[in-house]
């Protein structure tokens, strides 16, 4: 047989627009024919699909209503078979002309995959064994005028997928599986947190300050108190408020909102679960941790022992618990609490290869570096990480025995952290005293720092019983309980990059780069230094050893600890994502660099650099003007697909 040739992408949009018109065709005919399907208001169903499966012996030659969107039809000459798909699952529809009549059947016929349709009939099984609905009245409730992707290979570009989630819910069903269990999973928290005497309360979203976090807020403005806003980093302050105020177990669930970079474990905007209890401590919330955890996965799946990402994990209580300082000596061998000064500290943390770009970093910070570079991700099973340094948790009781330590832990599991929690700081000297630290932080350009809540501050002078804290991120939990690579996967609509800008009419400024140009743009090279060519020749043999491919970003943050390097995420076309980091920080934020199309060298040997391994090299262009560097990112056409080869 006779290859045809491949369809380009002009005749591909122009084949789409011919088929998108007959649709619209098919609905003006029908409106000028009196029926119009947008004009139905209700259709009354009696049952689902799954209630029909379920249910199958005792209605069985029952008569039933259904309705759903028809996602496949075999037309047969006099009789038809169609598919239904409810927010339930699929159904199959026998429609034969003789029992629907002869009109009804030729529209039948003529309706496209996607429409809605709603069925009357009975209840049956086909010689096959396939429980149906045998009609007698087919009625168009609503017209698809798009096709939705084709049946075999159905929705898989995952950047379509999040930003269409409407038909990645349609064509894809693990997805709607994967929602269900999101909502279960909340809904298990809420009951579980109820049960044990806690109550729910709702705190501002939006704050004259940002605080109870470590973390770049959001900035809004609001008109008529003509002041700056903040949307909230954290639940935390209030709801400690509400224990000074007598409400001694208090939790919200909600979203919180963060102005950083995004990757397969962070969205701007994500939800938790914040938690206090009056006369406890974190051992306290250690319990409650392992209790929700243990329960949501017993509740969702039927077993605390889950798999995530091919490795088994046990959610099975208790926990390991294991201090900062000791997981950092059993996989680096270095004893930072050891260390009397920080000059020590800082000469042990570059034996051990961690890069110190602070000169002024203390004992404590490097602990936490360390930390971060050499143990996180080696953490599989759950471990709650405790004692954490004074420097980094300002909102902390110190440890009596330990006072340049805190009472505080994080919940790792699968390399990732799951939960954060504190005995929480009820000093107010101190915590005023700590605030005041964070603010001078602040000062010195760490946008991260908390800011003075002095409400808070307020709060606490009229006595804060002892309390333990937490929060967990449920966007997190859900991923790991649904075995999800990315935060995307269980976000409904995860925060996604206009495709073709921002207009003007929604109130937001452009960037140079999305606004449309009339006119080529003037650029001033007088200033420009370029470095000398390279007099020494290189054969081409040798040119050809580097594999340069096009690469897209796939995720782009910051690296922490880091104040130059970006970690990329990138679809090198093989199929298995590429991690590089480039210290390109000072010239770009990691969010607009997200769904770009750059160069990479990808055949150079892993180079760790902060406890990461970078696996190639992306390519910039580098000059000097006035003495200062400049660099550019080389950027190419998006329509270049990703593992393109450059010669």
């Amino acid at each position: 047989m006779e290859q045809q040739p491949p369809i380009a992408p002009e005749a591909e949009a122009e084949q789409l627009s011919e088929l998108l018109q007959i649709r619209r065709d098919k609905l003006a005919a029908l409106q000028q024919a009196g029926h119009d399907p947008f004009r139905i208001t209700t259709y009354e169903r009696t049952h689902a699909h799954a209630q029909i499966r379920a249910q199958y012996e005792a209605l069985e030659g029952a008569r039933v209503s259904i309705a759903g969107r028809m996602t496949a039809k075999r037309i047969m000459g006099k009789a038809s078979f169609a598919q239904l798909l409810d927010g339930s699952g699929a159904m199959q529809v026998y429609v034969r002309r003789d029992d629907v009549g002869e009109e009804t059947y030729a529209a039948f016929k003529a309706y496209d995959i996607g429409d809605i349709l709603g069925v009357t009939g009975t209840v049956f099984k086909t010689r096959t064994g396939e429980i149906s609905v045998h009609a007698d009245t087919v009625t168009l409730l609503s017209k698809s005028l798009r096709p939705l992707p084709e049946k075999f290979h159905g929705l898989r570009d995952t950047d379509l997928r999040y930003r269409q989630r409407f038909v990645d819910l349609i064509m894809n069903p693990e997805v709607r599986e994967t929602f269900r269990k999101r909502s279960r999973i909340i809904a298990e928290i809420r009951n579980r947190m109820d049960a044990m005497g806690f109550i729910e309360v709702e705190t501002p979203v939006l704050s004259t300050t940002a605080s109870g976090a470590s973390a770049r807020p959001f900035i809004t403005h609001h008109n008529t108190l003509d002041l700056d806003m903040y949307l909230r980093i954290a639940t935390e302050l209030p709801l400690k408020e509400c224990i000074v105020g007598g409400l001694e177990r208090v939790y919200e669930i909600g979203r919180l909102f963060r102005n950083e970079g995004m990757d397969a474990m962070h969205n701007p905007e994500f939800t938790t679960i914040e938690a206090y209890q009056a006369y406890t401590d974190y051992n306290g919330m250690m319990a409650l941790a392992e209790d929700l955890f243990s329960h949501c996965a017993l509740a969702v799946n039927g077993t605390t022992k889950i798999v995530y990402q091919g490795v088994e994990v046990d959610l099975t209580p208790p926990f390991r618990r294991l201090p900062m300082n000791e997981a950092v000596r059993l996989h680096t061998g270095a004893d930072f609490l050891a260390c009397e000064t920080d000059e020590a500290a800082r000469a042990l943390a570059k034996s051990i290869g961690l890069a110190v770009e602070d000169a002024a970093a203390t004992r404590g910070k490097l602990l936490v570096e360390a930390f971060d570079a050499f143990v996180e991700d080696k953490l599989i099973a759950p471990t709650f990480i405790i004692d954490y340094p004074v420097e980094v948790s300002p909102l902390t009781k110190r440890k009596p025995d330990a006072p340049h330590l805190t009472e505080r832990f994080e919940l790792f599991i699968c390399g990732h952290e799951y939960a954060n929690a504190y005995s929480e700081l009820n000093d107010p000297i101190d915590q005023r005293g700590r605030f005041v630290q964070q603010a001078q932080e602040r000062m010195k350009g760490d946008d991260e720092a908390m800011m003075i809540d002095e409400d808070f501050c307020l709060s606490l002078e009229y006595g804060m019983p002892p309390t333990g804290g937490i929060g967990i991120g449920i966007d997190r939990m859900v991923m790991l309980l649904t075995d999800a690579p990315t935060i995307r996967d269980v976000l409904l609509f995860p925060t996604m990059k206009p495709l073709n800008g921002v207009k003007d009419e929604n109130g937001v400024n452009k960037t140079e780069s999305e606004a449309p140009k009339t006119e080529p743009e003037k650029i001033d090279f007088s200033k420009v230094e370029i470095e000398p060519l390279f007099k020494d020749f290189v054969d081409f043999e040798t040119f050809s050893k580097s594999d340069f491919r096009a690469v897209k970003v796939l995720a782009c943050e910051a690296v922490p600890k880091s104040k130059k390097l970006l970690k990329f995420t990138l679809d090198d076309g093989t199929g298995e994502n590429r991690t590089i980091l480039s210290g390109i920080h000072a010239y770009y934020e990691p969010e607009e660099l997200v769904g770009k199309t750059c160069i990479a060298i990808t055949n150079l040997p892993p180079r760790p650099m902060m406890g990461i391994d970078s696996c190639g090299m992306l390519i910039s262009a580098v000059h000097h003007e006035e003495g200062e560097e400049k660099l550019h990112l080389l950027m190419v056409d998006d329509h270049i697909p990703a593992g393109a080869k450059l010669y």
